[in-house]
């Protein structure tokens, strides 16, 4: 594992901290790397059942692309006539897939500035608890850029076409209120408070019913591109299969006997 991405796997949850603090968490190519690979490792581990993200320090939570390192790639790619940016294909696609299609519950803790791809990687999240002095910024335009890391796929989808459409093409910081009027945010908290209301809202989802948070995701991602009636068959096969879990038997049993049900993530 990089010092610059560092794990912790603590029950159920892992935590995840991209650790550039001096850099306001930005990505490098070895970050990407690290952080691409701990994704899908926390991904594929059948003991973790759910996933936080944050960033070290108190004023990002990432701001994307380091453009330093960024711009000696482009310098080199001028010289070579090799392509600038296949960090998409190497780094940005893989982890994103991994974070937006695990099937277990991720929440990102953003504790100061989301931008660029860093925004993609809180977007992909499915929940998104936010300090009240952090903030989201698309801002590819603003380097003449277009939207990777899911952005494209993600930000209609929380907000909509229309103000997705604003957001990329005339970027600018959302802060933490509007963020959360909007439906960027799940809850805001004051920064003092982040970290210990991110994790424990974390930790409550990863003793979840996890088969049935993966059917859930599934659903949604499913019937986001297909019709109804294809969507009715996706939710009778999810459901059969959620029914068939260790852990709906046991949500029953709790229930009868009124009792909280002790789920095992099966």
């Amino acid at each position: 594992m990089s010092d610059s991405v560092l794990y912790e796997l603590d029950g159920g949850l892992a935590v995840i901290t991209i650790n550039r603090p001096e850099a306001m968490n930005a990505l490098d190519v070895a970050t990407k790397v690290a952080l691409r690979d701990t994704v899908v490792q926390a991904a594929e581990d059948p003991a973790v059942r759910a996933v936080l993200l944050t960033g070290a320090g108190d004023k990002a939570f990432c701001v994307g692309q380091d453009l330093k390192e960024h711009l000696g790639l482009l310098k080199r790619a001028d010289e070579t006539g090799e392509g600038a940016l296949r960090t998409v294909a190497e780094h940005y696609n893989p982890l994103l897939r991994a974070l937006a299609g695990m099937a277990k519950p991720t929440v990102a803790a953003v504790n100061g500035v989301a931008a660029g791809a860093g925004a993609g990687l809180a977007f992909a999240c499915d929940f998104r608890i936010v300090a009240d002095t952090a903030g989201f910024n698309t801002s590819f335009v603003g380097v003449a850029l277009t939207a990777d890391s899911g952005v494209s796929w993600t930000l209609p989808r929380l907000v909509g076409h229309a103000r997705a459409t604003e957001l990329l093409m005339l970027p600018r910081t959302v802060k933490s209120q509007e963020a959360l009027g909007l439906g960027l945010a799940t809850r805001v908290v004051p920064t003092a408070e982040l970290a210990a209301t991110a994790r424990a809202f974390a930790a409550e989802l990863a003793v979840g019913p996890t088969v049935a948070y993966a059917a859930v995701k599934e659903s949604l991602a499913y019937g986001a591109s297909h019709s109804f009636t294809e969507l009715l068959e996706k939710e009778d096969e999810l459901q059969t299969r959620a029914g068939e879990s260790e852990d709906h038997r046991i949500a029953v049993r709790a229930f009868v006997a009124k009792e909280k049900p002790d789920y095992v993530g099966r």
